[in-house]
């Protein structure tokens, strides 16, 4: 893909619009970064590409520059329907998102997870086996760096392990992952899209551009995920907690088994792992089925997962006061991924005191019930949708509003007992108090820590 001379419109002055912006500027190209943000609330590291000649437009783009763009590269909370897009479309602009943009150019081979749930474990994990294998291997997507900030550094001979979102995927054309997973599609991002039927498909797009010599891996467990094996040009690795599978990687008794037609292997069990809860177990099926496609020895793969810990806030623990233990799960952003974080502490002595609630995504939470009837001992309610949590969930168990995360976590301590768990797994974004799940989840940590005092 040739850039020196092209006239490029990147929407969207956060990470992946940033980093696309520097990367076609120091190519060659005529660059604009816009953002809808007034330029004094964007990043500073927006501002300063002025210093490489890109220019920076705020609020909606004119369409005197629309009738100029020949591309246009789009951030992945930029829905791909908004009236600029579909006016650059059709004045015969190319309209990709940076993961395409990073494909044309990425070298070497690359490992692709998707799902509602567990990406960034399962992503991280995978990374870290390859890295405990020798091979050379670079980690980012969805996190960490973006994939185009990757693309200077990636080799022919090594590996980009992505985690992509259904956002990303929306625009891609030919990125192409020779080993591509989807964990698990669940109702979320329901302001977006406008049913699951979209959603999936907007997931499945990642095994758009794969051939018979790649490899597909699927959760036999999940209903819609596992419909597409049939169809898919790749070789299909199924993997499932629930049942044994006559070829593939699952869960028998608390032994993880791969099984293919030369037989089977038991590759570490249940105990070995420092992850907790089945949604866990799921991710690390997942992760040495990518493992093995890229060649990795069983004994090296159980030796990475017997040493390796919760990724920052999923499942995190983070500390013990007067016997009362706090999670910190604030990547649990969606009602499917909050009960999975409940599910996992279904043997626990005590109870849970949840702290959910922050900007919903319209998915309903009555899923929660049940889960909830059982495991939890009270709901501190935190954010915009607390109101509507409270209409679907108050029969559900006895509940509390909090002001901010410092009430919550205040309220919650108060509510539990010696042996119960505090666990902050909102099933909802964060937008609506903190500037990301991340920034959410350190407050809550201080906030913690703050109690020892």
């Amino acid at each position: 893909m040739e850039i020196a001379g092209r006239k490029v419109l990147v929407i969207g002055a956060a990470r992946s619009g940033i980093a696309s912006a520097r990367f076609l500027a120091q190519r060659g190209a005529t660059v604009a970064l816009n953002d809808r943000k007034p330029l004094a609330d964007w990043p500073a590291a927006a501002l300063d590409l002025k210093t490489v000649g890109v220019g920076l437009i705020e609020g909606e783009p004119p369409s005197w520059l629309l009738d100029q763009i020949d591309l246009v590269v789009i951030s992945p909370g930029v829905p791909t329907k908004t009236i600029p897009l579909r006016y650059a479309d059709r004045r015969g602009a190319e309209v990709i998102g940076e993961i395409e943009l990073a494909s044309r150019f990425l070298r070497g081979r690359v490992v692709a997870i998707t799902g509602t749930n567990g990406k960034t474990t399962t992503t991280t994990l995978i990374g870290e086996m390859l890295r405990d294998a020798q091979i050379n291997v670079q980690v980012g997507g969805n996190i960490g760096q973006a994939l185009i900030s990757m693309v200077d550094s990636s080799r022919d001979d090594g590996w980009s392990v992505v985690e992509v979102s259904s956002f990303q995927l929306e625009t891609i054309v030919d990125f192409h992952p020779a080993v591509a997973a989807v964990l698990n599609v669940t109702p979320n991002h329901m302001d977006r899209y406008d049913s699951l039927v979209d959603y999936a498909a907007a997931k499945h797009r990642v095994f758009a551009n794969q051939t018979a010599s790649d490899v597909a891996i699927l959760n036999a467990d999940d209903e819609i995920v596992s419909s597409w094996a049939p169809g898919l040009r790749a070789h299909v690795v199924q993997f499932s907690t629930k049942r044994e599978l006559e070829e593939g990687l699952f869960l028998r008794g608390r032994d993880l088994v791969s099984r293919t037609k030369d037989g089977e292997r038991v590759l570490l069990t249940r105990d070995e792992m420092l992850l907790r809860g089945t949604h866990n177990v799921e991710n690390v099926l997942a992760a040495m089925a990518a493992g093995l496609a890229c060649a990795v020895g069983p004994e090296s793969l159980r030796e990475t997962v017997g040493r390796f810990r919760p990724v920052e806030h999923r499942l995190e623990e983070v500390a013990e006061i007067n016997g009362v233990r706090f999670f910190n799960d604030s990547k649990a952003t969606s009602v499917d991924a909050t009960m999975k974080a409940l599910e996992a502490f279904a043997n626990e002595p005590g109870k849970v005191v949840l702290i959910l609630g922050g900007r919903g995504k319209q998915a309903p939470y009555s899923p929660l019930a049940e889960v909830i009837r059982k495991r939890v001992r009270k709901m501190i309610l935190i954010g915009e949708d607390a109101p509507a949590i409270e209409r679907e969930l108050k029969s559900a168990a006895p509940f509390e509003p909090a002001a901010d995360m410092h009430d919550a976590v205040v309220r919650a301590f108060a509510a539990a007992q010696a042996g119960d768990v505090v666990l902050l797994a909102p099933a909802c974004a964060s937008f609506d108090m903190f500037e990301s799940f991340e920034h959410r989840g350190r407050v809550f940590k201080e906030e913690v820590k703050n109690l020892r005092f």
